[in-house]
């Protein structure tokens, strides 16, 4: 079935060839009459990593396999969405080990991105929950991954954006809770430097995110809110019918402009009016307040938005930071979303985090916010960071070699080895990689 498809930055769109997988016996006969295809689940990745000539679609391929209360493993399809897991598990007295910031997405393509959450620094990426896999290869065959066994390929897949073979099901690890709500705290932070230490301040929380102001100069540069969660013990595991809002319609490109993005985060930083707020919140609006919209993304016009995700070492991270909302700031283009999080250290080789910070930023796609993102490419590929591929649309093939370069040798020699002539393939490798 052709296909006009795009990443959920809707920038940029493909033409596509799609099947869709209810089974898995249907699959290895589309690996075998198609080259250059990609997996793709629920359309979440910002850019062109589940873009191809040829996309196998698995949201169909959605399926409950088992679930072990002793072990707290639950083994699904690559299909299945963080969503329907967490309907299941919450219920029950679980959640997600690790959370990114939607649960709109599949357990493929979280492995497939190695997704992260606001407790990286505390218990790492989506690796960290996964026990097994299995996956389909070029050749046809299915092989079982895991820490023991077909070791190289299971460590290398988180990250791997789907291009080692194609997720079939997995076994992850849940963790007990006693309530659908998080024990909330906000700090305001007045600039940069305040909100480093708030973050080292409050290393113990598992949970911690900074909201920023990125069009903040001079002394308020980089002033913030940090927000710090752990789950709540009061017995309450009921959960609340989600109230959903949603953008019918795209909004006209001149609705998000400096001026409105400069009001929004002015009422966002003043919305808190004491240094410090404690209180309860749902899990929802903690992990997932932008899952209450539906189709926020058509806030940006039919243009689209791109999301720009770099992290830089420790080290380098506050001169780094500073230097950049220098650079957006003075550009005017601010972010309407500006999130900064602390990473801990990342076990899986070929994977976007490493022991520092990490600020995500989205923009309106148009000639100057490109321009921006070129102008920041610089200062992170000067401070040796690098670039999230599940949210690029953009990026130059140096600026990935210069943050990947020694991970991305051993990778594609790997790809080399299980997929020789090049199957898997999707619009970003062809960008950065091939």
């Amino acid at each position: 079935m052709k296909k006009t498809l795009s990443g959920w930055g809707l920038y940029p769109t493909v033409e596509a060839d799609v099947s869709y997988i209810k089974r898995e016996e249907n699959l290895k006969e589309i690996i075998r009459r198609k080259n250059g295809l990609i997996a793709r689940g629920l359309g979440r990745s910002y850019g062109d990593s589940s873009l191809a000539k040829y996309v196998v679609d698995f949201s169909k391929f959605s399926y409950f396999l088992g679930f072990d209360e002793e072990k707290n493993l639950l083994k699904v399809t690559a299909g299945v969405s963080l969503s329907e897991i967490l309907d299941f598990a919450i219920q029950r007295g679980y959640f997600l080990k690790i959370t990114p910031g939607t649960k709109f997405i599949t357990v493929g393509g979280a492995i497939a991105s190695n997704v992260h959450g606001k407790n990286h620094h505390k218990e790492g990426s989506f690796v960290s929950c996964v026990k097994s896999f299995r996956m389909m290869l070029a050749n046809g065959e299915i092989v079982n991954c895991s820490r023991e066994e077909n070791s190289e390929l299971f460590w290398y897949s988180f990250g791997g954006m789907g291009l080692l073979g194609i997720i079939l099901d997995a076994e992850i690890e849940l963790k007990k809770i006693n309530s659908v709500n998080i024990d909330y705290k906000g700090i305001k932070a007045k600039d940069l430097e305040e909100v480093f230490s708030l973050f080292e301040e409050n290393h113990s929380y598992t949970y911690s995110v900074a909201w920023i102001d990125c069009l903040k100069r001079g002394k308020y540069l980089g002033r913030s809110i940090l927000m710090l969660g752990e789950h709540s013990d009061d017995k309450n595991l009921v959960q609340k019918r989600d109230k959903k809002l949603s953008v019918p319609f795209f909004l006209p490109s001149f609705v998000l402009n400096r001026l409105s993005i400069k009001t929004f985060n002015s009422m966002y930083y003043n919305k808190q009016i004491g240094k410090i707020v404690v209180k309860k919140v749902n899990y929802n609006s903690f992990f997932y307040p932008l899952d209450s919209i539906l189709n926020w993304n058509r806030m940006y016009g039919k243009r689209g938005f791109f999301q720009y995700q770099f992290v830089l070492s420790k080290k380098e991270s506050f001169d780094g930071l500073k230097e950049i909302l220098e650079e957006i700031s003075k550009s005017g283009y601010g972010s309407f979303l500006a999130v900064l999080k602390l990473f801990g250290k990342e076990k899986a080789p070929f994977s976007f985090p490493m022991e520092g910070y990490t600020l995500a930023l989205d923009f309106p796609v148009c000639k100057e916010t490109l321009q921006l993102a070129t102008n920041l490419d610089k200062i992170v590929f000067r401070y040796g960071g690098r670039l999230y591929l599940s949210k690029d649309s953009r990026m130059g093939r140096d600026i990935f070699l210069n943050g990947y370069r020694d991970s991305f040798k051993m990778f594609k020699s790997l790809k080399h080895r299980v997929d020789p002539e090049n199957k898997f393939q999707s619009n970003q490798w062809r960008r950065l990689m091939e």
